[in-house]
C-alpha cells in the first residue's frame, strides 16, 4: 500500500495560476470592478423584461443550442447568476470549457443519461464499483438505459453502435480502486468517457487531462465540504454543456442559488481541506494496516481523505462504538464520517454484484475530516474493541 502523496501545488489547466489561487478567485474575477468583495446571492426566480421580442429571440437561441442566454437572466430554470459563478469556477478547476450544476449528483448523472438517450444512444458501458445509487440507476434501467458491466480492460470490446457513454469512478466508491483513465479514454474511441471524480476532486486528479469528456461530482461532498449543501455538477465541453442545460431546463433539476453560493465559498478552501484531510487519512491508513483487528486496508495511490478497511470482527459493532466519528452516510465534510456500505450506500446493489465488485460485508468506509489525527485514532482504537489488540511492538510500529 503506497501512502505517499504529491504535495506540490498544481497549476490550473486552463490558466497560468496555481490551483490554490484559482480556487480562491475563479468565479469572482469581476467583483472588484463592481465594488464588491463577497459574491452576491441572487434569489430571484424571474426577471423583468420590457423587450418581449428580444426575450423571445433569446429563448429561441437557448432552445436551439442550450447556450447561456446573452444579457440579463430570464427565469430561474434557465440559469442563475450565483450558480453560474460556481459553474465557472468548477470548470476552471477541472480544466474544461464549461460546467453545469444540478440539484444533486444523481440529477447530474440522470441528465447525462437523458442527453445521450435522446440521441438514441441508450447503451452504457460501466465499470464496478460505482456509487450504489449510480449502479442502481443503470441496472434498473429507470431512464431507459441498458448497461454492460465490464472491467477496464474490457471496455473496447463492450462498445456497441448504440453505446452513448462509458462510466467509471476512480478512486471508486467504496473500495477506492483506481483506474488508468488515459487507457480507458483511449479504449472509448469516440464514445464519451464520464469519470466520477467525487473522491479525488480536481486537487488530486483532473480527468479531462487524461481524455475524459465528462467529469461528474456529487458536489454535496468535498466541493461543498461542510455537510450543508446538496448538489451535483458535470464539467465538460461547451457543446455537451448546452445539451445538459436543455435537459436541466426541461426536467427542472436546478440548483438553488443559496446552494450555489455555498459551493463557491466551499471551493475557496477546497485545496487546503483536501490536503489536510488527506494527510490525516494517510496516517490512519498506515495505523490500520498495522493493526491485527483489521484484515485489509484500501487507500488510493493518489492519496485522498477516504479510507476503507475490512475488520476481522463485527463491522456493526465498530459503527456502534464510535463516539467522535459520526456514523452517517455521505462524505467529504470537515468532520469525519463512517458507514457500512453493504448496509447503506451500496445496499441497493445486488449482493452478489456488490461482493463481486469487492464490497465485502466486513468493509467500512471512513471519510476523514479535519480533526486531530490522534483523537481520530483514539476513537477508532476504542471502536475496534479489545479483541486482538496489537502488541506493544505493533503499536510502536504504528506510531512510527
Amino acid at each position: 500500500m503506497d501512502l505517499g502523496m504529491d504535495t506540490r501545488t498544481p497549476r490550473s489547466p486552463r490558466t497560468s495560476r496555481a490551483l490554490a489561487t484559482e480556487a480562491v478567485h475563479a468565479g469572482r474575477d469581476d467583483l472588484a470592478g463592481q465594488g464588491l468583495h463577497a459574491p452576491p446571492i441572487d434569489l430571484s426566480t424571474t426577471y423583468p423584461s420590457y423587450d418581449s421580442r428580444g426575450e423571445a429571440a433569446r429563448i429561441d437561441a437557448f432552445a436551439a443550442t442550450g447556450a447561456e442566454p446573452d444579457g440579463p437572466p430570464v427565469y430561474g430554470r434557465l440559469g442563475n447568476p450565483t450558480v453560474a459563478r460556481f459553474e465557472t469556477a468548477l470548470a476552471r478547476l477541472e480544466g474544461t470549457e464549461a460546467a453545469v450544476a444540478f440539484a444533486s449528483g444523481m440529477a447530474a448523472l440522470s441528465a447525462v443519461l437523458l442527453a445521450r438517450g435522446s440521441m438514441g444512444l441508450r447503451h452504457v458501458v460501466a465499470v464496478r464499483p460505482l456509487y450504489g445509487c449510480s449502479d442502481h440507476l443503470l441496472t434498473a434501467g429507470l431512464l431507459g438505459s441498458e448497461v454492460t458491466w465490464t472491467d477496464p480492460a474490457g471496455v473496447a470490446d463492450a462498445l456497441r453502435p448504440d453505446t452513448g457513454l462509458v462510466l467509471v469512478e476512480s478512486p471508486a466508491n467504496p473500495t477506492l480502486a483506481e483506474i488508468d483513465l488515459r487507457a480507458v479514454a483511449h479504449a472509448c474511441g469516440s464514445v464519451p468517457l464520464l469519470v466520477d471524480n467525487t473522491f479525488a476532486t480536481p486537487v488530486l486528479q483532473r480527468p479531462a487531462e487524461h481524455g475524459a469528456r465528462l467529469v461528474l461530482h456529487s458536489a454535496t461532498k468535498y466541493l461543498g465540504g461542510h455537510g450543508d449543501v446538496l448538489a451535483g455538477v458535470v464539467a465538460c465541453d461547451e457543446e455537451f454543456a448546452g445539451q445538459l442545460r436543455q435537459i436541466r431546463f426541461a426536467t427542472g433539476g436546478v440548483l438553488h442559488p443559496l446552494a450555489g453560493y455555498l459551493l463557491l465559498r466551499g471551493l475557496s478552501t477546497l485545496p487546503v481541506r483536501v490536503r489536510a484531510a488527506s494527510a490525516g487519512a494517510a496516517e490512519l491508513a498506515r495505523r490500520l494496516a498495522a493493526d491485527p483487528r483489521v484484515s485489509r486496508v484500501h487507500y488510493p495511490r493518489i492519496g485522498g481523505a477516504m479510507v476503507s478497511f475490512e475488520v476481522s470482527g463485527d463491522p456493526h459493532e465498530v459503527i456502534r462504538r464510535v463516539r467522535l466519528i459520526t456514523p452517517a452516510v455521505s462524505l467529504g465534510s470537515v468532520d469525519s464520517l463512517i458507514q457500512h456500505p453493504a448496509s447503506i450506500s451500496h445496499r441497493i446493489v445486488d449482493a452478489d454484484d456488490r461482493r463481486g465488485a469487492g464490497v465485502s460485508d466486513r468493509l467500512l468506509r471512513l471519510s476523514v475530516g479535519l480533526e486531530d489525527v490522534e483523537d481520530l485514532w483514539a476513537d477508532l482504537d476504542g471502536a475496534l474493541g479489545e479483541s486482538a489488540r496489537p502488541s506493544a511492538h505493533q503499536e510502536a510500529l504504528a506510531q512510527g
